[in-house]
Order: C-alpha cells, then sequence, then structure tokens
C-alpha cells in the first residue's frame, strides 16, 4: 500500500519541540524526498536549536503500541531509527520490526549527543550493539560516534570497517577538520566516497537525522543503497546551506 503512489517509511525517534531534530525533522525530510513519513515518539525532550534542558523516554510498551496501530494498516519497507533509551530498547523495537516485516531495511542513527551538548549514552558500543547490528541494513556515525562506538585504538578506516562486518555503515564527515565534509559508505566489502565542500555557517541542529532520514527515502524509493547515499548527500548539501541559522529549510 502506498499513499498517492509515495511508498511509506517509518521514523521512530524523539520529539524536538524546535523541529530541527528528531521525528518532526524526519518526517519533513521524507516529505522532501518524495516518500510519506510515518511517526513514532520515543522521547519528549524540552530543547530548541541552540539549548537542551532534558528529557522524558516514552515506556518502551507505548513505543510498541505506537508501532503496533501503524502496522495494522501501513505496508513498511523501511524505517529510520534514531533517539532510544538503551541497548534494550532498541533490541526490542528492532525484534518488534522484524516481526511485521522480516524483509525491512532498517537505518539506525546512534544518537549519543545532543548538538547542545547532552549526553544521551554511554554504554552503546561495538560490543554491546552486537546481537543487534546484524539485523539492521545501515548505521550512520558521525566520527565522535564512531569513536564512542569503537573504542579501540585503530585508525578511523579500520573501526569504521570493524562495523562493517555487521551491517553497512555511511561515515559521516562533517566533524573532520579540514576544508571538505567528506562522507564514505562501506557496504558489500567495498566503499564509496562522496565529497563536498564544507560549507560556511552550514552546522545544523539536526542534520544527522536529516541524512539518515533522506537515505531512508531513497531505499523506500527503489533505490540501491549507494543510489540512495548519492541523493541524500545533496540533499543533506543543500540542506546545510539554507539557511544562516542552526536551522535548516526542507525543499
Amino acid at each position: 500500500m502506498t499513499m498517492n503512489n509515495r511508498p511509506y517509511v517509518l521514523s521512530i525517534a524523539g520529539f524536538d519541540p524546535s523541529a530541527g531534530a528528531g521525528v518532526l525533522a524526519d518526517i519533513k525530510t521524507f516529505e522532501a524526498n518524495q516518500v510519506y513519513g510515518l511517526g513514532v515518539c520515543t522521547a519528549l525532550t524540552f530543547q530548541h536549536e541552540s539549548q537542551f534542558d532534558g528529557l522524558s523516554w516514552v515506556p518502551l510498551t507505548e513505543v510498541l503500541r505506537q508501532m503496533e496501530v501503524l502496522y495494522r494498516l501501513y505496508q513498511i519497507e523501511v524505517v529510520k531509527i534514531g533517539l532510544v533509551e538503551n541497548i534494550t530498547t532498541l533490541a526490542a523495537i528492532v525484534r518488534a520490526i522484524m516481526t511485521y516485516n522480516p524483509n525491512t531495511k532498517i537505518v539506525f542513527d546512534p544518537i549519543l549527543k545532543a548538538s547542545a551538548g547532552f549526553d544521551f549514552h554511554d554504554a552503546m558500543t561495538l560490543d554491546t550493539l552486537q546481537a543487534v547490528l546484524s539485523q539492521l541494513f545501515l548505521i550512520t556515525p558521525n566520527l565522535p560516534e564512531l569513536n564512542r562506538l569503537v573504542p579501540q585504538r585503530e585508525e578511523i578506516e579500520v573501526k569504521a570497517r570493524l562495523l562493517a562486518q555487521h551491517c553497512a555503515v555511511y561515515l559521516k564527515g562533517g566533524h573532520a577538520e579540514a576544508n571538505h565534509a567528506n562522507d564514505v559508505l562501506f557496504y558489500q566489502h567495498d566503499s564509496f566516497l562522496f565529497e563536498s565542500p564544507r560549507i560556511d555557517k552550514g552546522e545544523k541542529h539536526g542534520s544527522g537525522c536529516v541524512l539518515s532520514s533522506a537515505i531512508a527515502a531513497g531505499l523506500a524509493k527503489g533505490l540501491t543503497l549507494p543510489e540512495a547515499c548519492v541523493e541524500a548527500k545533496a540533499y543533506i548539501t543543500t540542506f546545510l546551506s539554507s539557511s544562516p541559522t542552526l536551522l535548516g529549510n526542507h525543499f
């Protein structure tokens, strides 16, 4: 089933009142990329683009209940997961998704720290995520998140390839200290480079949410993963240059 010939994509993420990140940003990204966005809320956050005051987690039973209602009606082939309370919650969500549709492509954006500085998790590492990673289609860490997920003292590419033994990895390069913001996809024993210049005043609240959701939208439209990443990289580049503020515009 589709909405006006647009496939459905589900975001399972936190609620950001400023709509710059989380499920609201995901929905806006889905719609701008010609898919119909559905949403499940995992946390109520008290924040705007430059300040994070805290959050209240939605109980797992209520997260799963939101999902169950949607799966009664909609055929969902692609799911983007963002902020979750802990590894147990993530595992339960993934297990439920696979029960509803074992062929689902799951894109996981491992949000470990808010752009305003709030730490969400310190227990998510390669070791603790082992059981879940093999059921994911793609994980999209930035450089600090990769270093948290794989704390061993290896080179960045080695860390990414350790993750890529379990699922595809899209490594975001926005935190690199260079005049470019290049990303790399590690997929099926190969790597793909996506180049872009660093944008003046291009820092945006929720940019990681937007990128992962744009990739999910491309997958839902039937693109291959490298094709979806090309399209998403173009979208995020436009998004980052859309405004001089910390909130970007969707087109």
